[in-house]
């Protein structure tokens, strides 16, 4: 074959080469938006890992109703309490990451950290962030007819017969739990701190007189309050909440403790960026909504929704701080 022909022909076979490569880039470019637009073609559990009728159950559920409705596939909510979310936390955790099983992560598992001795996952790496959903304070509650009616009530009932004087939450690890751990340290009154499953378990423990106080959200509380079975003698935020305005908080007690409280969703780790995009988008969108924002602040919170990132920066924060909290509370873990 003459010099010239044989340049002729490798060149033509080159050119069909790269044709082909480009052909078969551009297909593989094409396709990965396609496939991120067939999310979601199934139905997209939500884990909760505590009991039904608390907070995060009563916003979760209204949060998937919205989500359900505004990506027309079916957002089932799971509740499994128990072991501090722990459990749960890992299930969710070692989940594929496709975005179908998503997992409620709550201020309280950031200390999980700091009170767990053998944690299964590092709550800083397990997971991606998607958005925060609320933010809330907590109330200390006694029952309507107790003798208990403020924070200096409790520590002088306390200070009496401090291993009778039960504090009831739901389970160890949660935002509650801790927060009577930290009102028992900052006091240094030895009271005994109960652990229930669910808030209904925590309210009939109180009524029956097995505890003397117990810590929860207003949304949780919020039926027994109203219905004068219990009521509040404290909150836990920085100023008294909107919803309970005549509630002094634990530090106008002389208590000096604090506690906001948070939810959020987050998904397994490795979750690709564009589920987790599309997922924060239309939370976005449902948590910035005038009716789902007014339903959250009737029950006691304040629907805030947030970029992956800005979750991220409050977990990590959250578990700097409630380390240091922890620490100088002498809290140990178990």
């Amino acid at each position: 074959m003459p010099a010239a022909a044989e340049w002729s022909f490798k060149g033509e076979v080159l050119k069909r080469v790269l044709t082909l490569l480009i052909a078969l880039l551009l297909t593989g470019a094409a396709a990965a938006p396609a496939n991120a637009q067939t999310y979601p073609n199934r139905p997209i559990r939500i884990i909760i890992p505590f009991g039904p009728g608390g907070l995060a159950d009563i916003t979760m559920r209204l949060l998937g109703q919205k989500l359900t409705e505004r990506i027309g596939q079916q957002v089932v909510v799971e509740n499994r309490p128990g072991a501090g979310g722990i459990v749960a936390a890992t299930a969710v955790a070692k989940s594929p990451p496709d975005g179908y099983t998503l997992f409620v992560l709550s201020s309280g598992i950031a200390l999980s950290k700091w009170l767990i001795k053998d944690m299964p996952f590092d709550v800083a790496t397990a997971f991606t962030p998607i958005s925060t959903v609320a933010y809330f304070d907590l109330l200390i509650v006694a029952k309507a007819d107790s003798p208990l009616h403020n924070v200096k009530d409790m520590l002088a009932e306390a200070r009496k017969d401090p291993a009778k004087f039960n504090i009831a939450t739901i389970s160890p690890g949660s935002t509650q739990n801790v927060t009577a751990e930290l009102i028992k340290s900052a006091t240094g009154i030895p009271m005994t701190v109960v652990t229930y499953r669910n808030t209904p378990d925590v309210l009939t423990s109180l009524l029956r007189g097995d505890t003397a106080v117990a810590v929860d959200s207003f949304t949780a509380l919020k039926s027994a309050i109203n219905g004068g079975q219990i009521k509040a003698i404290a909150a836990t935020g920085e100023t008294r909440s909107p919803m309970q305005p005549n509630v002094p908080t634990l530090k106008e007690g002389g208590v000096n403790a604090e506690v906001v409280g948070w939810n959020s969703l987050v998904a397994p780790a490795k979750t690709p960026k564009e589920v987790v995009n599309y997922l924060n988008s239309n939370i976005r969108a449902i948590v910035a909504s005038d009716d789902f924002k007014k339903r959250i602040l009737d029950l006691g919170s304040e629907a805030k929704a947030s970029t992956p990132e800005e979750l991220g920066n409050r977990l990590n924060a959250d578990i700097k701080m409630w380390g240091d909290v922890i620490k100088k509370a002498g809290i140990q873990p178990h």
